[in-house]
């Protein structure tokens, strides 16, 4: 099984850094949060920062932990560990992915995202949905 972790990086617009896999990798042509595989001796979030530095040139901290996804794509199975992120420093560049977008809650459904992904879609759209019930006192 292969560990991977990911960044959900939230703007201060409540809209979610979504980022393109490219052309002749592995899930080509899906979107996804970004991150990458864990090497030996690092830590989940010291590869996050690490890969988020490589890929897309920017530091972050990395906050409170989400579900951990364990997915099967036929081919490989991979336990992905989602990190809730803030960008410290830096400008989004693309060293990896063909493209970046913003996405709102909304617009998740606009894109086709990695399956893996999916759950972690649904755990940030759940914790909204609360968070709407508790600001209207229904909870």
């Amino acid at each position: 099984m292969i560990q991977v972790v990911c960044g959900v990086i939230e703007n201060v617009n409540g809209e979610f850094l979504a980022c393109l896999r490219p052309s002749g990798k592995h899930l080509e042509g899906l979107w996804e949060f970004p991150g990458g595989k864990i090497e030996e001796g690092e830590s989940a979030t010291e590869a996050l920062v690490r890969e988020l530095e490589e890929e897309l040139s920017i530091k972050v901290e990395v906050g409170a932990a989400m579900t951990v996804v364990v997915w099967n794509y036929g081919d490989t199975t991979i336990q992905l560990r989602p990190f809730h992120c803030q960008v410290v420093t830096g400008h989004l560049q693309l060293n990896e992915h063909e493209a970046y977008q913003w996405l709102a809650p909304n617009d998740f459904k606009r894109v086709t995202w990695a399956a893996a992904d999916l759950p972690i879609l649904e755990e940030i759209q759940a914790s909204l949905r609360q968070d709407s019930l508790q600001a209207h006192g229904e909870v």
